[in-house]
């Protein structure tokens, strides 16, 4: 099934790419960012989807830094969506912010841990935009398919899936690679968020820690059993982000990094 999220297809055979820094830190950096990944992803041929998060509210501690609100960043990624000509997607965390998320963005996305709120997936649904729903971290893949029929009640088909780990003990996060597969065979397109798959969810104390040196033969594993998509969070210099710095991927690697996992979809998808 194909996708459509503003001007690009996810599910049409290429490995799309849906990326950005996990949070807007400021409108210069989230600019920069923008621009180099779509330079990058207009030379490579891949469908490019921007995400940066105007909150981030699951924080692992009360200081951890959140953005700039959904006012001014909502204000910030439209000007990125009408100066770059590029599709947006951002997290919503309630039905309210939903609708209001819609009005200006090409599309809407629902947090792993808010993927069983029926209020937020209904919402969501109703605004008629695509959305993605990532696959919760305390959920098997199959059980994808309750939320799926929520999302769908309302009559829009416009979904996509995201797998991002499960939690396996401690302060650590473990891919399934089956749980692609079976999501894809539920009719709808699935990507694979390689960075967020690398957390160590509060492995730091009072924030997450990463493993991004994993990011590779993570995505590429991803490639190799299928995939429609890529969902990564990127940062010009992840040691100094605000938020999620140790398992996000450094801008001058990530050509590197989808030129050897294209070579394997290509392959895989004939």
């Amino acid at each position: 099934m194909e996708i459509k999220v503003g001007n690009i297809t996810i599910g049409g055979g290429a490995l799309a790419l849906v990326a950005g820094p996990c949070v807007i830190e400021s409108e210069e950096l989230t600019f920069h960012t923008a621009s180099v990944l779509k330079e990058l992803c207009a030379d490579m041929g891949i469908p490019f989807v921007f995400k940066s998060s105007y909150d981030k509210a699951n924080r692992s501690a009360l200081g951890g830094y959140r953005g700039p609100g959904l006012k001014k960043g909502l204000v910030i990624l439209s000007r990125i969506r009408e100066k770059l000509g590029l599709p947006v997607i951002t997290d919503v965390h309630s039905p309210e912010e939903a609708q209001a998320a819609a009005e200006v963005l090409d599309a809407i996305q629902i947090p792993a841990f808010l993927c069983r709120q029926t209020d937020l997936v209904l919402a969501a649904s109703s605004t008629g935009k695509p959305v993605n729903i990532k696959k919760g971290q305390f959920l098997s893949p199959w059980d994808m398919s309750n939320i799926i029929d929520k999302f769908t009640s309302t009559g829009n088909r416009n979904l996509f899936l995201t797998e991002r780990g499960s939690s396996f003990g401690y302060n650590n996060l473990v891919v399934d690679y089956r749980g692609l597969a079976i999501m894809r065979s539920m009719g709808f397109p699935v990507m694979f968020d390689v960075t967020h798959s690398l957390q160590l969810p509060g492995g730091m104390g009072t924030s997450s820690g990463g493993q991004r040196e994993f990011a590779g033969p993570l995505a590429r594993a991803a490639a190799a059993v299928g995939v429609d998509g890529l969902f990564m969070e990127v940062h010009p210099d992840p040691d100094k982000a605000l938020c999620d710095g140790p398992n996000m991927v450094p801008l001058a690697e990530v050509r590197g990094l989808l030129e050897k996992t294209i070579q394997i979809h290509n392959l895989v998808s004939g």
